[in-house]
């Protein structure tokens, strides 16, 4: 058997003890459904798994994952609409108390974005995805174009949440909610290489620190 598919089924086993049995009045309520709290829509990139990154046992966070965290706008119409789906079900049905949009560092999908090739070499259904983020890639483009690369790729990380959070806000049925103080919409940021989880602040227009040190373990 790959080695990738044995260390899969020993964590499965892993999984079975630890929730099933050391754990058993958990999974005794989630057999009778799920209310989580939170909806996280992040990067299906294999380093960033939300449960894992904020230590969440299942049954506390509705998580829709995709490339490069996008949230198209609201746009009803005849055609499959999977993320917007996943997100009409969190509020709707579960009535997710927080909805939170979880971008990193080192995304694939941005730097395809923001690199020419794509538009030179499109392919079959990536291209047309990330045209979500276009809006994103103008604003970094028209502000810093002159600036280094490293700079450009984190600004359109950081621009790509927010055009998510603005994407959300046009769902009718999550701007009443929003604005009736039922549910709240967050943008977090995760740096891969300096360990820091960072959380957009509306009044300042920047992320900041979200977990300091001294914080409770």
């Amino acid at each position: 058997m790959d080695p990738a598919i044995q260390k899969m089924i020993h964590g499965f086993r892993h999984f079975r003890k630890t929730y099933f049995s050391d754990s058993t009045e958990l999974y005794s309520r989630l057999r009778h459904g799920q209310m989580p709290a939170a909806l996280m829509i992040a990067c299906c990139d294999s380093r960033v798994d939300p449960a894992h990154v904020t230590r969440s046992n299942p049954g506390e966070m509705f998580v829709i994952r995709n490339v490069a965290n996008l949230v198209p706008p609201y746009h009803p119409d005849s055609t499959f609409h999977g993320v917007s789906s996943a997100i009409e079900y969190a509020v709707c049905v579960l009535e997710v108390k927080h909805i939170i949009v979880l971008g990193h560092s080192g995304c694939g999908g941005i730097h395809t974005l923001m690199s020419e090739e794509w538009h030179n070499h499109p392919s079959e259904f990536l291209t047309r995805w990330l045209t979500l983020a276009e809006p994103a890639r103008h604003r970094v483009k028209e502000r810093l174009g002159d600036r280094p690369e490293e700079l450009q790729l984190r600004a359109c990380e950081e621009s790509s949440i927010l055009l998510s959070m603005e994407n959300l806000m046009t769902f009718p049925w999550i701007r009443e909610r929003v604005e009736a103080g039922n549910l709240k919409i967050h943008g977090w940021y995760f740096n891969l290489h300096e360990g820091e989880l960072y959380d957009y602040d509306s009044e300042k227009e920047e992320f900041l620190p979200l977990a300091g040190e001294s914080d409770s373990l």
